[in-house]
């Protein structure tokens, strides 16, 4: 297995296709890699792959994430998109523990989200988990602001202070998503 880190720009025709069959979101699996790589310009694609060059497991970085938190804007790399090939093989795990090494060796401020029901796995990948903070980050639809659907935040690296910041998110003390206009 080999671990390995691409730009949107770097993707092959071949996996920007069995990055769309792996995620198997609807509304995307039409998109074309033209679109893919316009829509996703601001990631980069963390990779666990065979000795052939399949893909095993994909992880994507979102680096157009910004929480507004108390008047202030704190920029995050937003882990996303983690899906395994296969389940219970391994994979996920192994490409969690090659990307946390990555963003720690790069100093790169990086958070992620989860629902309760996935605490068990990201424990076992030793990740960091503020429980139950992700619902005190508030998104836009349209003109309203609603809870995040996440239960939990995961840390794969941060400051001590950023953290403590967000395990200070509370319902009286909210987060709020900053989009690009």
């Amino acid at each position: 297995m080999k671990y390995h880190v691409k730009e949107t720009k770097d993707l092959t025709e071949a996996e920007i296709k069995h990055i769309l069959e792996l995620w198997d979101i609807s509304a995307w699996n039409t998109m074309k890699s033209s679109y893919f790589r316009s829509f996703f310009k601001d990631s980069e694609f963390h990779f666990l792959m065979d000795t052939d060059e399949s893909i095993l497991a994909i992880m994507r970085v979102n680096f157009d994430f910004t929480l507004q938190i108390a008047d202030t804007g704190y920029s995050f790399a937003e882990a996303v998109g983690l899906v395994s090939a296969h389940k219970k093989r391994g994979y996920g795990t192994a490409l969690v523990k090659h990307f946390k090494e990555n963003v720690t060796q790069r100093n790169l401020e990086t958070i992620g989200f989860c629902h309760a029901d996935l605490r068990s796995f990201y424990e076992k990948c030793d990740i960091e988990i503020l429980h139950d903070k992700a619902k005190m980050i508030k998104e836009s639809i349209g003109p309203e602001w609603v809870n995040s659907e996440d239960d939990d935040i995961l840390i794969f690296h941060t400051s001590q202070k950023r953290k403590e910041l967000l395990n200070q998110l509370s319902v009286q003390n909210n987060a709020y998503l900053m989009t690009k206009e």
